[in-house]
């Protein structure tokens, strides 16, 4: 018998029918719960399950509309039951977290990581019904250093061995992703390599990092920051779900934003310090509410990452609405942040400071 999922023909790369029955995990999350809602307003999706070990907000389960919660944690077989039983044909895995919810460190938040996507993709692998599984994971993946190239593609790799962090998560559980992908062909998989997010309603570290009132900075260096507006980002995989479409893609804005022009288009103050620090890395954590940060932030915050999202356009389709530059005005915009300075007078002071300077330079 046919299922919803099934191909036209036994041709792997023949195009899917559209998705019937979807689980999305992380449902609790801000992406995971946001796609839920968008995926069941489509009235050609029958059933979306949304999975997730915590109990979602009363305003969130009200935002999921229609789609049904299970309370369950991914790293325990009992998902595999419920995507055999629930029929389910498409999976999207937005679990994947950068900071452990609740109590526990970082060993805790790797077995949540790895160990969930693992028992994710076996049940996926021994399910006959799924036909697609959408990833989301991160660019984060590609690290961040004085040798980057001026833009990373999808066959780039870190210029650095990722040894620990979310970017080493999210780094096994691709292969995994992939690895699900050889063992059955007949799946689609979607990875979606996200660039960092921000926007008005998403709390992320780099977010809040921008929103403190005192930014620290690395004398001598200037972070580009290609963004991803959180609209974007739940636009992306809402297209990936439907579509069903197997690869890896970069996803971000286009242009990007300098680390200073970040700074002075928020209206915060900048303070440059020598080296990264003690005092580099206390700012840091104090600025995101105690969120461990690695030395993958800190050479984040440094050098930046820029990505080619040439195949998300030309071979996934997807446009984003938001430049990096309008994306970070909105998160600036929606967030309310009161200028420390007038970003104009500080403008004002910069055009001044580079006429006298051309000035004495001739």
């Amino acid at each position: 018998m046919e299922s919803a999922g099934d191909r036209d023909t036994d041709d792997p790369r023949a195009p899917l029918h559209p998705p019937k029955v979807v689980l999305v995990t992380g449902a609790c999350r801000f992406l995971g719960g946001y796609l839920t809602a968008r995926l069941a307003a489509n009235p050609s999706i029958e059933r979306v399950i949304a999975v997730d070990a915590m109990t979602p907000s009363k305003d969130m389960l009200r935002r999921m509309g229609r789609a049904e919660f299970v309370r369950a944690d991914i790293r325990n077989p009992f998902i595999a039951k419920v995507i055999r039983n629930g029929d389910v044909d498409t999976v999207v895995h937005a679990a994947a977290a950068s900071y452990a919810p609740g109590s526990g460190g970082r060993a805790t938040l790797k077995e949540i990581n790895v160990m969930g996507a693992m028992q994710l993709f076996a049940a996926c692998q021994k399910a006959p019904l799924v036909r697609r599984v959408v990833l989301k994971s991160t660019s984060e993946i590609y690290g961040s250093s004085a040798h980057d190239p001026v833009m990373f593609t999808e066959d780039s790799s870190s210029r650095r061995p990722l040894r620990e962090g979310f970017a080493r998560d999210s780094l096994d559980i691709e292969g995994y992703a992939r690895g699900l992908g050889r063992r059955r062909p007949d799946i689609a998989v979607t990875l979606l390599r996200l660039a960092n997010m921000i926007g008005p309603a998403m709390d992320t570290a780099l977010s809040r990092y921008l929103a403190g009132p005192v930014v620290p900075t690395v004398v001598g260096r200037d972070a580009r920051l290609q963004l991803l507006h959180e609209q974007d980002a739940l636009g992306v995989l809402e297209l990936a779900t439907m579509a069903g479409k197997s690869g890896t893609f970069n996803v971000g804005a286009s242009g990007i934003i300098m680390m200073s022009q970040a700074i002075r288009r928020s209206g915060r103050l900048p303070l440059p310090l020598p080296s990264l620090g003690v005092r580099m890395a206390d700012s840091l954590l104090r600025a995101t509410s105690g969120t461990e940060f690695n030395r993958d932030h800190l050479a984040y915050m440094s050098y930046g990452r820029v990505m080619d999202t040439t195949r998300m356009r030309t071979e996934l389709g997807y446009e984003p609405r938001w430049s990096t530059l309008q994306a970070f005005d909105d998160y600036v915009r929606g967030r309310g942040l009161t200028p420390i300075i007038d970003p104009r007078w500080v403008r004002s002071v910069e055009s001044r400071a580079l006429a006298t300077a051309q000035r004495w330079g001739s």
